[in-house]
């Protein structure tokens, strides 16, 4: 059991200390390397991963090589390609650790288990997949509708402790514009 992920469980729900020891006995302890990956495109999502420490990126790749960073997944976050793991079909992005990370993995059969047989664990699993609901809808709202000024000041203002552990060039990647464009934001709230 690793004690990081017990504390959150305890924060997040109302299981019990033998049903936090049963759901962390069926996970999978991994450590990454900065840019280790968790999930390739084109393979199937197999697990669903928990971050323990550090920062890992969910992101697709364009033909002429330049990314497009779907979300960031720091301490105490969830992440998998939930369309691939669903559907158990190939995945269309990568999941890989932008600095060493810890994290747990569950595979499919196991978790769906633990859901039927932890109730407070299906609790948590619906209320992050509301939570996550409610992020895409508001993130796409910002991508579709915002200047790259406010989608900046959208991030500075959600994910203030990332931006020091973030190149601005992945930070761009997430915002859909051009690291020329950041540069020039930035530079323009430094003179103000």
């Amino acid at each position: 059991m690793h004690p990081h992920f017990e504390t959150y469980l305890q924060t997040q729900t109302t299981l019990t200390a033998n049903e936090i020891s049963q759901v962390s006995s069926m996970a999978s302890f991994r450590i990454l390397k900065r840019n280790e990956s968790v999930l390739f495109a084109g393979d199937i999502c197999k697990h669903k991963t928990f971050v323990i420490s550090g920062l890992l990126r969910n992101y697709s790749t364009s033909v002429d090589g330049s990314e497009h960073i779907l979300r960031f997944s720091p301490e105490n976050s969830w992440t998998l390609d939930v369309e691939s793991y669903d559907k158990q079909a190939p995945s269309v992005i990568n999941i890989s650790a932008i600095e060493p990370s810890q994290v747990l993995m569950w595979n499919k059969t196991d978790f769906q288990n633990l859901l039927v047989n932890v109730p407070a664990l299906k609790q948590l699993a619906e209320q992050l997949i509301a939570n996550n609901t409610h992020y895409s809808s508001q993130r796409m709202l910002t991508t579709l509708s915002a200047s790259p000024e406010e989608k900046y000041e959208d991030f500075t203002r959600r994910f203030p402790n990332l931006l020091a552990r973030l190149p601005l060039r992945m930070i761009a990647a997430y915002l859909g514009i051009s690291l020329k464009t950041l540069t020039r934001i930035r530079h323009a709230q430094l003179t103000r």
